[in-house]
């Protein structure tokens, strides 16, 4: 599987030389022959999941056959409609009054909007007075794309819904890099000696086992997990009897994580006789 970043004819080939198949996404706004084809190709999506539909497309004839994906997510086609409709008004708001400027400052103007590709995309200029105008074909076409991605794969042995799946894991594999790397400090690594180093690392990737355990059992995030669960707090102390360690009372959603993880509720209060030394 390979991001849209590394898709290109030699890759594609690349990756077949050996017998194996690709799974590789495809760019929507600057896309190729072959994917502006696959999208204009007329069919019915067949749900997946909440958040998911696919439809299968074929471009082309014959053993040059190449094999497409669309999906179609419609929590993110409202989400970057909400978007474009923000960037829009905001685009608006920024070159009402201009017709009155001169030239130069209109010119200014543009050339400040498009440092910012996202705003830049929707804005268009007039042929004979130069005047700033919101492109509404623009906006159409980028309407088009609205929740959707595609990917293209050589494999035929898996179905369009198998296409889709494997590649969303493509995201679920950049996410624990990124948690290594961030929230688990895998790098930089501060160690000189290879077994540390093996040791460092082996480490990180059991806390992010045990961190997709937790997400996986309580259906929440280790984000809103660890915020709740840093609320539990011990407290110890040392008394003539021996040494009591104390903790906070267990809240509502402490319980609930713990029930899922299958943890029983601990004791309120732990006490326990320190060893005498001279047993030691």
């Amino acid at each position: 599987m390979a991001d849209s970043g590394f898709n290109s004819a030699a890759n594609r080939i690349a990756l077949q030389a050996g017998g194996d198949g690709y799974i590789v996404c495809e760019k929507l706004r600057s896309a190729s022959a072959d994917a502006r084809a696959a999208l204009a190709r007329p069919g019915r999506y067949k749900p997946v999941a909440d958040n998911l539909s696919v439809k299968q497309v074929r471009v082309g004839d014959g053993a040059r056959a190449q094999r497409f994906c669309v999906c179609l997510n419609p929590l993110a086609a409202e989400r970057d409609a909400t978007v474009r409709a923000n960037i829009v008004a905001y685009l608006q708001t920024q070159i009402a009054g201009s017709d009155e400027w001169t030239v130069q400052r209109r010119d200014e103007l543009a050339g400040k909007l498009k440092a910012t590709p996202a705003v830049s995309r929707f804005l268009r200029r007039t042929k004979t007075d130069r005047l700033l105008r919101i492109d509404k074909a623009a906006i159409a076409k980028d309407a088009r794309h609205d929740g959707k991605w595609l990917i293209r794969s050589s494999d035929d042995t898996l179905t369009a819904t198998d296409l889709a799946i494997a590649y969303k894991q493509l995201s679920q594999v950049e996410a624990g890099w990124r948690e290594l790397k961030s929230t688990l400090r895998l790098r930089p690594v501060f160690h000189h000696r290879e077994d540390r180093i093996r040791s460092h690392i082996q480490l990180c990737w059991l806390a992010l086992l045990l961190i997709r355990v937790a997400e996986n059992a309580t259906g929440d995030t280790w984000r809103n997990l660890k915020n709740e669960l840093d609320r539990m707090h011990l407290v110890t102390l040392q008394t003539g009897d021996g040494r009591i360690a104390q903790r906070t009372e267990i809240t509502s959603g402490q319980q609930k994580i713990l029930a899922a993880l299958g943890i029983r509720e601990p004791g309120l209060i732990l006490h326990y006789q320190l060893p005498d030394p001279a047993d030691a």
